[in-house]
């Protein structure tokens, strides 16, 4: 693959040529590996077949405005995000799950994707394609569900709002996922809540707190410094303690999913920062 060095912005269509080569050869290769390792456990069935050929980019238009439904699905058989076409296309705030469009947009997306889509495609597999897709998006939704909850935690337990909030310190902007202030505005008890899934990304996370909390009590010398970390591999959170540890960060406290877990952790950074309600 060689990027086009005349181009300063590519499109989708320059990124698609560029490795469509590579990319069908793998499809090949796929699909020989698959045969060889499943030989006895394939059969033949009848299939629905889309036929994409058969229909014009027109006609792609005035079933995506009626079924918009499929257009997920065709945006995946054709290797496109919607990213892509709100910078080629100019279409703001696309959501492709939650589809409303007017006739003139559905026209251009249709003769956008149309050159992408394969020739047929089983009905059946442009379905699971879109579950694969969908469940992954639910999946991420409920992990994004996590910080809100320690944030709601966070403003039950302590006596002060927390919010997110930005600061800067050497021409860069950093963002706090929760931070108090205090009545004249400035930032007294900053938090950064991580959500870390996979050994291999411990490190970088654990570099970005700390870098955080460096910049941060450069700017609050006087203000307190926390991070929430969701890392499920327990036995390596003193680890990670350890890591952490420093001038520059106050306490650092680890949650699971469940709400007990989040508020006992929060609870417990709180006391440490020494902003926890009296009452509890």
């Amino acid at each position: 693959m060689t990027l086009d060095s005349k181009r300063e912005y590519s499109s989708q269509a320059d990124y698609s040529g560029w490795v469509r080569e590579d990319a069908q050869r793998r499809v090949s290769n796929v699909m020989t590996s698959l045969r060889q390792a499943f030989e006895n456990s394939i059969h033949k069935e009848e299939l629905e077949i889309i036929v994409f050929s058969d229909v014009t980019a027109g006609q792609l238009a005035n079933k995506i405005g009626r079924y918009p439904l499929i257009l997920k699905p065709l945006l995946l058989a054709s290797n496109i995000a919607a990213r892509a076409i709100e910078r080629d296309l100019g279409v703001r705030n696309l959501d492709t799950y939650n589809t409303k469009l007017s006739k003139d947009v559905a026209l251009s997306i249709a003769g956008y994707i149309k050159p992408f889509l394969p020739d047929s495609l089983p009905l059946l597999t442009l379905a699971e394609l879109d579950r694969v897709m969908f469940a992954d998006k639910e999946i991420r939704k409920l992990k994004g569900q996590w910080e809100r909850l320690v944030v709601k935690s966070l403003n039950h337990y302590a006596n002060l709002v927390f919010r997110k909030s930005k600061f800067q310190h050497n021409g860069q902007e950093f963002e706090l996922d929760a931070a108090a202030k205090d009545k004249a505005g400035s930032i007294i008890h900053g938090i950064d809540i991580k959500r870390v899934e996979a050994r291999r990304d411990i490190h970088k996370r654990t570099d970005e707190i700390a870098n955080k909390a460096v910049h941060f009590k450069a700017v609050y010398p006087g203000a307190s410094f926390g991070a929430i970390i969701y890392y499920p591999f327990i036995g390596e959170h003193g680890n990670v303690r350890e890591r952490l540890q420093s001038t520059f960060v106050d306490s650092v406290v680890f949650a699971g999913a469940s709400a007990e877990s989040i508020d006992n952790a929060v609870r417990f950074l709180l006391g440490k920062l020494g902003c926890l309600k009296s009452q509890l």
